[in-house]
Protein backbone atom coordinates (compact mmCIF):
# COMPACT_ATOMS: atom_id res chain seq x y z
CA UNK A 1 0.00 0.00 0.00
CA UNK A 2 1.21 3.49 -0.20
CA UNK A 3 1.90 5.40 2.84
CA UNK A 4 1.78 9.15 1.31
CA UNK A 5 -0.23 11.05 1.98
CA UNK A 6 -0.35 9.42 5.61
CA UNK A 7 -3.59 9.48 7.04
CA UNK A 8 -4.59 8.78 10.53
CA UNK A 9 -8.12 8.92 12.26
CA UNK A 10 -9.32 9.77 15.91
CA UNK A 11 -13.21 7.22 15.74
CA UNK A 12 -15.12 8.11 19.41
CA UNK A 13 -17.93 6.04 19.83
CA UNK A 14 -20.08 9.55 21.97
CA UNK A 15 -21.02 7.81 24.74
CA UNK A 16 -19.86 9.97 27.41
CA UNK A 17 -17.07 12.45 27.83
CA UNK A 18 -13.92 11.05 26.33
CA UNK A 19 -11.01 9.76 28.63
CA UNK A 20 -7.06 9.34 29.47
CA UNK A 21 -6.71 5.94 27.02
CA UNK A 22 -9.05 7.46 24.59
CA UNK A 23 -7.36 10.67 23.98
CA UNK A 24 -3.89 9.31 24.48
CA UNK A 25 -5.26 7.43 21.34
CA UNK A 26 -5.95 11.01 19.35
CA UNK A 27 -2.93 12.39 20.57
CA UNK A 28 -0.27 9.58 19.30
CA UNK A 29 -2.45 9.65 15.52
CA UNK A 30 -2.24 13.19 15.36
CA UNK A 31 1.24 13.41 16.15
CA UNK A 32 2.25 10.85 13.77
CA UNK A 33 0.35 12.40 10.68
CA UNK A 34 1.49 15.97 11.55
CA UNK A 35 4.98 14.42 11.71
CA UNK A 36 4.71 13.46 8.35
CA UNK A 37 2.70 15.85 6.83
CA UNK A 38 -0.10 13.69 6.78
CA UNK A 39 -3.88 14.03 7.49
CA UNK A 40 -5.93 13.70 10.84
CA UNK A 41 -9.06 12.53 11.04
CA UNK A 42 -11.81 13.33 13.26
CA UNK A 43 -14.74 10.58 12.56
CA UNK A 44 -18.22 10.26 15.39
CA UNK A 45 -18.75 6.67 15.53
CA UNK A 46 -22.32 6.98 16.83
CA UNK A 47 -24.06 3.98 15.79
CA UNK A 48 -24.66 2.62 19.71
CA UNK A 49 -27.74 4.58 20.10
CA UNK A 50 -28.70 3.40 23.03
CA UNK A 51 -25.46 4.91 24.93
CA UNK A 52 -25.34 8.08 22.99
CA UNK A 53 -24.69 11.03 25.49
CA UNK A 54 -26.33 14.32 23.90
CA UNK A 55 -23.23 16.73 25.27
CA UNK A 56 -20.28 13.90 24.07
CA UNK A 57 -19.89 15.17 20.61
CA UNK A 58 -19.16 19.23 22.21
CA UNK A 59 -17.02 17.56 24.99
CA UNK A 60 -14.86 15.43 22.45
CA UNK A 61 -13.90 18.47 20.49
CA UNK A 62 -13.44 20.56 23.25
CA UNK A 63 -11.07 17.94 24.62
CA UNK A 64 -9.09 17.35 22.13
CA UNK A 65 -8.76 21.56 21.48
CA UNK A 66 -7.99 22.17 24.56
CA UNK A 67 -5.09 20.21 24.43
CA UNK A 68 -4.26 21.63 20.62
CA UNK A 69 -5.37 18.72 18.58
CA UNK A 70 -6.53 20.16 15.66
CA UNK A 71 -8.19 17.93 12.70
CA UNK A 72 -8.16 18.42 8.96
CA UNK A 73 -11.82 16.64 8.20
CA UNK A 74 -14.43 16.18 10.46
CA UNK A 75 -18.19 17.11 11.52
CA UNK A 76 -17.54 21.15 11.54
CA UNK A 77 -14.72 21.29 9.53
CA UNK A 78 -16.01 19.15 6.32
CA UNK A 79 -13.96 17.46 3.89
CA UNK A 80 -13.93 15.21 1.04
CA UNK A 81 -15.22 11.83 3.03
CA UNK A 82 -18.31 13.95 4.48
CA UNK A 83 -20.44 13.28 6.52
CA UNK A 84 -18.60 12.34 8.95
CA UNK A 85 -21.33 10.64 12.01
CA UNK A 86 -21.88 7.23 10.93
CA UNK A 87 -25.74 7.36 11.80
CA UNK A 88 -25.34 9.36 8.51
CA UNK A 89 -23.47 6.78 6.65
CA UNK A 90 -25.39 3.54 6.51
CA UNK A 91 -26.24 3.38 3.34
CA UNK A 92 -22.24 2.38 2.83
CA UNK A 93 -22.39 -0.34 5.42
CA UNK A 94 -25.46 -1.81 4.34
CA UNK A 95 -23.53 -1.86 0.49
CA UNK A 96 -21.08 -3.82 1.87
CA UNK A 97 -23.32 -6.25 3.90
CA UNK A 98 -25.00 -6.76 1.05
CA UNK A 99 -22.07 -7.81 -0.76
CA UNK A 100 -21.02 -9.64 1.77
CA UNK A 101 -23.95 -12.13 1.60
CA UNK A 102 -24.11 -11.95 -2.06
CA UNK A 103 -20.26 -13.21 -1.57
CA UNK A 104 -21.27 -16.34 0.84
CA UNK A 105 -19.31 -14.26 3.66
CA UNK A 106 -21.91 -13.46 5.59
CA UNK A 107 -25.44 -14.59 6.45
CA UNK A 108 -28.79 -13.34 7.89
CA UNK A 109 -29.58 -14.24 11.37
CA UNK A 110 -32.98 -14.68 12.49
CA UNK A 111 -32.51 -15.74 15.59
CA UNK A 112 -34.53 -13.84 18.64
CA UNK A 113 -32.72 -12.57 21.50
CA UNK A 114 -35.20 -14.81 23.44
CA UNK A 115 -33.07 -18.29 21.72
CA UNK A 116 -29.70 -15.97 21.79
CA UNK A 117 -30.35 -15.73 25.56
CA UNK A 118 -31.33 -19.63 26.39
CA UNK A 119 -28.31 -20.89 23.70
CA UNK A 120 -25.64 -18.31 26.03
CA UNK A 121 -27.31 -20.30 29.15
CA UNK A 122 -26.74 -23.68 28.10
CA UNK A 123 -23.05 -22.97 26.88
CA UNK A 124 -22.93 -21.27 30.68
CA UNK A 125 -24.15 -24.28 32.18
CA UNK A 126 -21.90 -26.59 30.23
CA UNK A 127 -18.96 -24.39 30.92
CA UNK A 128 -18.19 -23.84 26.65
CA UNK A 129 -16.94 -20.43 25.52
CA UNK A 130 -19.71 -18.38 24.58
CA UNK A 131 -20.33 -17.41 21.18
CA UNK A 132 -23.32 -17.78 18.05
CA UNK A 133 -23.46 -21.37 17.51
CA UNK A 134 -24.25 -21.15 14.03
CA UNK A 135 -27.58 -22.19 13.51
CA UNK A 136 -28.48 -19.67 10.74
CA UNK A 137 -24.92 -19.97 8.67
CA UNK A 138 -26.42 -22.75 6.56
CA UNK A 139 -29.83 -21.43 5.37
CA UNK A 140 -30.25 -21.22 2.29
CA UNK A 141 -29.98 -17.66 -0.12
CA UNK A 142 -33.73 -18.27 -1.29
CA UNK A 143 -35.06 -19.00 2.04
CA UNK A 144 -32.95 -16.32 3.62
CA UNK A 145 -34.52 -13.53 1.05
CA UNK A 146 -38.07 -15.27 1.66
CA UNK A 147 -37.79 -15.02 5.41
CA UNK A 148 -35.84 -11.51 5.35
CA UNK A 149 -39.39 -10.21 3.53
CA UNK A 150 -41.11 -10.53 6.67
CA UNK A 151 -38.88 -11.65 10.04
CA UNK A 152 -36.31 -9.29 11.55
CA UNK A 153 -32.75 -10.40 11.16
CA UNK A 154 -29.01 -9.12 11.65
CA UNK A 155 -26.29 -9.58 8.94
CA UNK A 156 -23.58 -11.66 10.59
CA UNK A 157 -20.51 -12.32 9.30
CA UNK A 158 -18.81 -16.15 8.73
CA UNK A 159 -15.55 -16.35 10.04
CA UNK A 160 -13.10 -18.96 8.79
CA UNK A 161 -13.15 -22.14 10.79
CA UNK A 162 -9.97 -23.44 9.94
CA UNK A 163 -6.47 -22.25 9.91
CA UNK A 164 -5.16 -18.92 11.25
CA UNK A 165 -5.35 -15.48 10.60
CA UNK A 166 -2.67 -13.27 11.61
CA UNK A 167 -2.01 -9.60 12.36
CA UNK A 168 1.07 -7.80 11.77
CA UNK A 169 1.20 -5.16 14.10
CA UNK A 170 3.80 -2.03 14.08
CA UNK A 171 4.55 -2.14 17.69
CA UNK A 172 3.80 -5.94 18.76
CA UNK A 173 5.10 -7.51 15.65
CA UNK A 174 3.52 -10.75 14.70
CA UNK A 175 -0.09 -12.05 16.41
CA UNK A 176 -1.30 -15.55 15.46
CA UNK A 177 -5.06 -16.03 16.02
CA UNK A 178 -6.53 -19.31 15.70
CA UNK A 179 -9.73 -19.28 13.53
CA UNK A 180 -11.64 -22.60 15.16
CA UNK A 181 -11.47 -19.64 18.45
CA UNK A 182 -13.47 -17.31 16.34
CA UNK A 183 -17.22 -16.03 16.37
CA UNK A 184 -19.27 -15.22 13.35
CA UNK A 185 -20.07 -11.96 14.60
CA UNK A 186 -23.22 -9.39 14.27
CA UNK A 187 -21.34 -7.47 11.44
CA UNK A 188 -25.19 -5.40 10.56
CA UNK A 189 -27.80 -5.00 13.23
CA UNK A 190 -31.65 -5.48 12.95
CA UNK A 191 -31.96 -1.55 12.98
CA UNK A 192 -29.73 -1.09 9.64
CA UNK A 193 -26.65 0.16 11.93
CA UNK A 194 -23.34 -1.09 11.27
CA UNK A 195 -21.61 -2.80 15.00
CA UNK A 196 -18.44 -1.09 15.23
CA UNK A 197 -16.31 -3.92 12.99
CA UNK A 198 -17.95 -3.48 10.01
CA UNK A 199 -18.52 0.40 10.58
CA UNK A 200 -14.89 0.88 11.31
CA UNK A 201 -13.68 -1.38 8.10
CA UNK A 202 -15.98 0.51 5.62
CA UNK A 203 -14.91 3.94 6.97
CA UNK A 204 -11.50 3.48 7.19
CA UNK A 205 -11.22 2.05 3.73
CA UNK A 206 -13.56 4.80 2.28
CA UNK A 207 -11.18 7.47 4.07
CA UNK A 208 -8.21 6.04 3.27
CA UNK A 209 -6.52 5.93 6.46
CA UNK A 210 -3.07 4.59 6.57
CA UNK A 211 -2.81 3.74 10.20
CA UNK A 212 -5.26 2.61 12.33
CA UNK A 213 -3.75 3.67 15.59
CA UNK A 214 -6.16 2.65 18.97
CA UNK A 215 -5.32 1.16 21.86
CA UNK A 216 -4.21 -2.52 23.01
CA UNK A 217 -7.90 -3.39 23.83
CA UNK A 218 -8.91 -4.06 20.20
CA UNK A 219 -6.42 -6.62 19.37
CA UNK A 220 -8.85 -9.24 20.33
CA UNK A 221 -10.93 -7.99 17.66
CA UNK A 222 -8.39 -7.83 14.77
CA UNK A 223 -9.21 -11.17 13.35
CA UNK A 224 -12.79 -9.81 12.21
CA UNK A 225 -11.02 -6.50 10.68
CA UNK A 226 -8.64 -8.86 8.96
CA UNK A 227 -10.89 -10.91 7.50
CA UNK A 228 -13.46 -8.64 6.79
CA UNK A 229 -10.66 -6.57 4.55
CA UNK A 230 -10.30 -9.95 3.48
CA UNK A 231 -13.58 -10.91 1.57
CA UNK A 232 -14.50 -7.47 0.58
CA UNK A 233 -11.55 -7.55 -1.01
CA UNK A 234 -9.79 -4.23 0.36
CA UNK A 235 -6.38 -3.43 1.13
CA UNK A 236 -6.33 -2.88 5.38
CA UNK A 237 -4.10 -0.22 6.93
CA UNK A 238 -1.07 -0.47 9.14
CA UNK A 239 -2.11 -1.85 12.48
CA UNK A 240 -0.49 0.13 15.45
CA UNK A 241 -2.08 -0.75 18.90
CA UNK A 242 -1.19 1.28 21.53
CA UNK A 243 0.01 0.31 25.24
CA UNK A 244 -2.30 -0.60 27.90
CA UNK A 245 -2.72 2.03 30.45
CA UNK A 246 -2.48 0.52 33.94
CA UNK A 247 -3.07 2.73 37.44
CA UNK A 248 -0.15 3.23 40.13
CA UNK A 249 -0.82 -0.82 41.26
CA UNK A 250 -0.11 -2.42 37.90
CA UNK A 251 -4.25 -2.96 37.36
CA UNK A 252 -6.37 -1.99 34.99
CA UNK A 253 -6.71 1.95 35.03
CA UNK A 254 -10.20 2.99 36.76
CA UNK A 255 -11.63 6.17 37.26
CA UNK A 256 -9.92 6.19 41.28
CA UNK A 257 -7.28 5.28 40.14
CA UNK A 258 -7.07 8.68 36.81
CA UNK A 259 -9.25 7.34 34.10
CA UNK A 260 -11.49 10.19 34.79
CA UNK A 261 -12.62 12.43 31.65
CA UNK A 262 -9.74 14.69 29.66
CA UNK A 263 -11.95 17.87 30.95
CA UNK A 264 -11.87 16.99 34.26
CA UNK A 265 -8.81 17.44 34.11
CA UNK A 266 -9.12 21.29 32.50
CA UNK A 267 -11.60 21.66 35.02
CA UNK A 268 -8.82 20.53 38.03
CA UNK A 269 -6.21 23.08 37.20
CA UNK A 270 -4.01 21.10 34.73
CA UNK A 271 -2.35 22.81 32.33
CA UNK A 272 -2.95 21.62 28.19
CA UNK A 273 0.88 21.71 28.24
CA UNK A 274 1.39 19.25 30.84
CA UNK A 275 -1.36 17.28 30.22
CA UNK A 276 0.44 16.59 26.71
CA UNK A 277 3.60 16.30 28.20
CA UNK A 278 2.06 13.40 30.02
CA UNK A 279 0.30 11.44 27.91
CA UNK A 280 2.90 11.87 25.40
CA UNK A 281 5.26 9.62 27.60
CA UNK A 282 2.47 6.59 28.23
CA UNK A 283 3.75 4.34 25.90
CA UNK A 284 6.37 6.66 23.65
CA UNK A 285 9.62 8.66 24.17
CA UNK A 286 11.37 11.07 22.40
CA UNK A 287 14.91 9.42 22.93
CA UNK A 288 16.11 8.23 26.30
CA UNK A 289 16.56 11.19 28.17
CA UNK A 290 14.32 14.00 27.76
CA UNK A 291 12.02 14.06 29.63
CA UNK A 292 10.25 16.94 28.69
CA UNK A 293 8.03 17.40 25.31
CA UNK A 294 5.64 20.05 23.73
CA UNK A 295 3.41 19.62 21.41
CA UNK A 296 5.67 21.31 19.05
CA UNK A 297 7.97 18.69 19.67
CA UNK A 298 5.73 16.05 19.39
CA UNK A 299 4.52 17.71 15.77
CA UNK A 300 8.22 17.68 14.50
CA UNK A 301 9.78 14.12 16.44
CA UNK A 302 6.92 11.93 16.79
CA UNK A 303 7.73 8.35 15.26
CA UNK A 304 5.97 4.70 15.87
CA UNK A 305 9.72 3.43 16.28
CA UNK A 306 9.48 5.17 19.46
CA UNK A 307 6.35 3.45 20.68
CA UNK A 308 6.86 0.40 23.10
CA UNK A 309 4.51 -2.61 23.46
CA UNK A 310 4.63 -2.78 27.52
CA UNK A 311 2.04 -1.60 29.38
CA UNK A 312 2.32 2.12 31.05
CA UNK A 313 1.59 3.38 34.44
CA UNK A 314 -0.64 6.45 34.94
CA UNK A 315 1.36 8.15 37.58
CA UNK A 316 -0.72 11.70 38.96
CA UNK A 317 2.46 12.70 40.96
CA UNK A 318 4.41 12.98 38.04
CA UNK A 319 1.59 14.66 35.98
CA UNK A 320 1.34 16.95 39.50
CA UNK A 321 5.04 17.55 39.07
CA UNK A 322 4.54 18.32 35.17
CA UNK A 323 1.95 20.47 36.22
CA UNK A 324 3.89 22.95 38.43
CA UNK A 325 6.66 22.78 36.17
CA UNK A 326 4.56 24.14 33.53
CA UNK A 327 3.28 26.73 35.89
CA UNK A 328 6.49 28.09 36.95
CA UNK A 329 7.25 28.25 33.50
CA UNK A 330 4.79 30.63 32.42
CA UNK A 331 5.22 34.75 31.54
CA UNK A 332 4.55 36.60 33.81
CA UNK A 333 1.43 37.97 32.28
CA UNK A 334 0.15 34.65 31.37
CA UNK A 335 0.49 34.19 34.98
CA UNK A 336 -1.60 37.02 36.38
CA UNK A 337 -4.20 36.30 33.65
CA UNK A 338 -4.64 32.48 35.04
CA UNK A 339 -4.86 33.80 38.69
CA UNK A 340 -7.86 36.34 37.52
CA UNK A 341 -9.02 33.40 35.37
CA UNK A 342 -9.20 31.01 38.44
CA UNK A 343 -10.50 33.63 40.69
CA UNK A 344 -13.17 34.85 38.81
CA UNK A 345 -14.37 31.57 38.76
CA UNK A 346 -13.50 30.54 41.83
CA UNK A 347 -13.99 32.83 44.57
CA UNK A 348 -17.03 33.33 46.69
CA UNK A 349 -19.91 36.03 45.35
CA UNK A 350 -19.85 37.92 47.66
CA UNK A 351 -16.45 38.80 46.70
CA UNK A 352 -16.46 41.78 43.87
CA UNK A 353 -15.51 41.62 40.60
CA UNK A 354 -14.12 42.27 38.31
CA UNK A 355 -10.97 40.79 40.50
CA UNK A 356 -8.82 43.36 41.97
CA UNK A 357 -5.89 43.35 39.53
CA UNK A 358 -3.09 45.17 41.51
CA UNK A 359 -3.78 42.43 44.16
CA UNK A 360 -3.21 39.52 42.02
CA UNK A 361 -0.35 41.08 40.73
CA UNK A 362 1.13 41.26 44.27
CA UNK A 363 0.32 37.84 45.39
CA UNK A 364 1.54 36.14 42.03
CA UNK A 365 4.80 35.84 43.12
CA UNK A 366 3.97 34.03 46.06
CA UNK A 367 1.82 31.23 44.38
CA UNK A 368 3.97 30.54 41.58
CA UNK A 369 5.78 28.18 43.77
CA UNK A 370 3.35 26.66 46.34
CA UNK A 371 0.54 25.76 43.41
CA UNK A 372 0.72 22.26 41.59
CA UNK A 373 -3.37 22.72 40.03
CA UNK A 374 -4.88 25.70 39.22
CA UNK A 375 -7.67 25.14 41.24
CA UNK A 376 -5.42 25.69 44.12
CA UNK A 377 -5.12 29.48 43.42
CA UNK A 378 -8.48 31.02 45.01
CA UNK A 379 -8.44 28.50 48.22
CA UNK A 380 -4.87 30.01 48.45
CA UNK A 381 -6.17 33.81 47.96
CA UNK A 382 -9.52 34.08 48.93
CA UNK A 383 -8.47 35.40 52.14
CA UNK A 384 -7.17 38.48 50.95
CA UNK A 385 -10.31 39.65 48.86
CA UNK A 386 -12.79 40.37 52.03
CA UNK A 387 -12.44 42.37 55.42
CA UNK A 388 -12.68 39.35 57.66
CA UNK A 389 -11.04 35.77 57.31
CA UNK A 390 -13.05 33.62 55.05
CA UNK A 391 -15.21 31.30 57.75
CA UNK A 392 -13.31 28.82 59.70
CA UNK A 393 -14.26 26.30 62.44
CA UNK A 394 -12.64 27.49 65.86
CA UNK A 395 -11.05 24.46 66.40
CA UNK A 396 -8.26 25.40 63.62
CA UNK A 397 -6.88 27.73 66.57
CA UNK A 398 -5.98 25.04 68.87
CA UNK A 399 -5.39 22.18 66.37
CA UNK A 400 -1.43 22.42 66.58
CA UNK A 401 -1.51 23.66 69.95
CA UNK A 402 -1.60 22.43 73.57
CA UNK A 403 -5.06 23.99 74.09
CA UNK A 404 -7.66 27.06 74.19
CA UNK A 405 -5.13 28.65 76.70
CA UNK A 406 -1.97 28.38 74.22
CA UNK A 407 -3.87 29.26 71.22
CA UNK A 408 -4.97 32.55 73.48
CA UNK A 409 -1.76 33.79 74.54
CA UNK A 410 -0.14 33.20 70.91
CA UNK A 411 -3.12 35.40 69.91
CA UNK A 412 -2.76 38.04 72.50
CA UNK A 413 1.26 37.92 71.85
CA UNK A 414 0.72 38.54 68.17
CA UNK A 415 -1.95 41.70 68.98
CA UNK A 416 0.23 43.17 71.62
CA UNK A 417 3.56 42.59 68.89
CA UNK A 418 1.61 43.67 65.61
CA UNK A 419 -0.06 46.65 67.23
CA UNK A 420 2.82 48.32 67.88
CA UNK A 421 3.72 48.43 64.30
CA UNK A 422 2.61 51.61 63.31
CA UNK A 423 0.43 52.03 59.80
CA UNK A 424 2.80 54.18 58.27
CA UNK A 425 5.75 51.63 59.07
CA UNK A 426 3.58 48.31 57.76
CA UNK A 427 5.77 46.09 55.62
CA UNK A 428 7.10 42.70 55.02
CA UNK A 429 10.15 43.93 56.87
CA UNK A 430 8.00 45.28 60.08
CA UNK A 431 5.68 42.93 60.36
CA UNK A 432 8.27 39.92 60.39
CA UNK A 433 10.30 41.73 62.66
CA UNK A 434 7.34 42.00 64.62
CA UNK A 435 5.98 38.11 64.91
CA UNK A 436 9.75 36.97 65.10
CA UNK A 437 9.69 38.81 68.41
CA UNK A 438 6.96 36.56 69.81
CA UNK A 439 9.41 34.04 69.94
CA UNK A 440 10.96 35.03 72.92
CA UNK A 441 7.93 36.64 74.89
CA UNK A 442 5.83 33.54 74.60
CA UNK A 443 9.12 31.07 74.95
CA UNK A 444 8.34 28.99 71.76
CA UNK A 445 9.72 28.41 67.83
CA UNK A 446 7.97 30.36 65.44
CA UNK A 447 6.94 27.12 63.66
CA UNK A 448 5.14 26.06 67.01
CA UNK A 449 2.90 29.54 66.39
CA UNK A 450 2.64 30.39 63.12
CA UNK A 451 -0.37 27.99 62.36
CA UNK A 452 -2.57 29.60 64.78
CA UNK A 453 -1.54 32.92 62.57
CA UNK A 454 -2.12 31.23 59.45
CA UNK A 455 -5.82 30.27 60.81
CA UNK A 456 -6.71 33.81 62.18
CA UNK A 457 -5.56 35.22 59.28
CA UNK A 458 -6.42 33.27 56.64
CA UNK A 459 -9.01 30.91 57.69
CA UNK A 460 -6.19 27.83 56.83
CA UNK A 461 -3.65 26.41 58.82
CA UNK A 462 -0.72 27.05 55.93
CA UNK A 463 -1.04 29.28 52.82
CA UNK A 464 1.24 31.94 51.23
CA UNK A 465 4.05 32.94 53.12
CA UNK A 466 2.68 34.50 56.32
CA UNK A 467 4.71 37.59 56.49
CA UNK A 468 4.22 38.75 53.06
CA UNK A 469 0.48 37.99 53.55
CA UNK A 470 0.01 39.95 56.56
CA UNK A 471 1.81 42.97 54.45
CA UNK A 472 -1.05 42.54 51.82
CA UNK A 473 -3.67 42.39 54.23
CA UNK A 474 -3.00 45.94 55.70
CA UNK A 475 -2.59 46.64 59.39
CA UNK A 476 -6.16 46.76 60.05
CA UNK A 477 -7.53 44.13 58.66
CA UNK A 478 -4.69 41.61 60.54
CA UNK A 479 -5.81 43.72 63.73
CA UNK A 480 -9.42 42.93 63.15
CA UNK A 481 -9.00 38.85 61.99
CA UNK A 482 -6.60 38.57 65.28
CA UNK A 483 -9.42 39.72 67.34
CA UNK A 484 -12.24 37.74 65.72
CA UNK A 485 -9.74 34.83 66.72
CA UNK A 486 -9.75 35.72 70.17
CA UNK A 487 -13.17 36.07 70.42
CA UNK A 488 -13.64 32.82 69.20
CA UNK A 489 -11.43 30.99 71.38
CA UNK A 490 -12.81 33.14 74.05
CA UNK A 491 -16.41 31.69 73.52
CA UNK A 492 -14.68 28.23 72.66
CA UNK A 493 -13.25 28.39 76.12
CA UNK A 494 -16.75 28.69 78.20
Amino acid sequence: MTLAPIRTRYAPSPTGDPHIGNIRSALFSWAFARANGGQFLLRIEDTDRNRLVETSVQAIMDSLRWLGIDWDEGPDVGGPHAPYFQSQRLPLYQKAARSLIDAGRAYRCFCTAERLDQMRAAQAAAKRPPGYDGLCRDIAPAESERRARSERFVVRFKMRREGETVLDDVVRGRVVFENALQDDFVALKSDGFPTYHLGVVVDDTEMEITHAIRGDEWISSAPKHIQLYEALGWEPPLWVHLPLILGPDHKKLSKRSGDTAVLDYLRNGYLPEAMINFLAFLGWSLDDHTSLVSITDLRLYFSLDRVVPNPAVFDIDRLNYLNGHYIRDMGEDRWCDTIAEWCERQLPASIPRPIDGALVEAVAPLLRERVARLDEIAPMVEFLFGYEAPEYAPDLLTERTAGVEEALGIVDAALLALDGVGAAAWGRESVEAAIRGMEASLGMKLRKFVPVLYVAEMGRAQGIPLFDSLALLGRERTLVRLRRARALLEHHHR
